[in-house]
């Protein structure tokens, strides 16, 4: 499990543009803002990428560093590309099973033609400049994800507020069994 103010696990994927998507690169912004998507066959994920995608400039005017992941390959990630309307945003693939786990995302097999025999369910992730967490959000399933506006509303507050990251505490080996 991730935990708040702690490092993430270092992630490096290909991007469908040809180039690599870094976590250590992203720039000083306020955040990196990491989208896990099921992937192409998940028609919830062609919505939530599309609203992402038409508030981009409004993560990008606050410093924010956006990407969209998948397990897909590289064909199935340029198709999602090419019949969604997400023009700008940047889209890894790739991502392996241990990676999805590193990062706590629950994995799924497919339970029908139209999905891939095995998947990442979706997960939202901030991370600080540092590649500490500070928040997270993780389904086991395509349903109830966090609004874009109120990820933005809550980014503007923290940023007044500096408000620092929560859910840090971790129960110790005696305190779970009490």
């Amino acid at each position: 499990m991730l935990i708040p103010r702690e490092k993430v696990p270092q992630l490096e994927l290909n991007l469908i543009n040809g180039t690599k998507w870094k976590m250590d690169a992203q720039d000083n912004g306020s955040f990196t803002m990491i989208v896990f998507y099921r992937g192409l066959h998940c028609p919830i994920c062609k919505k939530q990428l599309e609203e992402l995608s038409q508030k981009l400039n409004k993560f990008i005017d606050r410093d924010v560093n956006v990407v969209a992941i998948s397990m897909n390959d590289e064909k199935t990630a340029q198709k999602t590309a090419e019949e969604w309307n997400i023009p700008e945003l940047p889209l890894a693939y790739g991502l392996t099973k241990q990676q999805a786990t590193d990062w706590g995302l629950y994995l799924s097999k497919g339970i029908s033609d139209k999905e891939p025999e095995q998947f990442s369910e979706p997960g939202l992730f901030l991370v600080k400049p540092d590649r500490t967490l500070y928040a997270a959000s993780v389904q086991t399933m395509p349903f109830a994800r966090p609004s874009f506006d109120d990820i933005l509303s809550m980014i503007d507050y923290v940023e007044k507020e500096n408000y620092p990251a929560r859910g840090e505490l971790q129960l110790q080996a005696e305190e779970q069994f009490a």
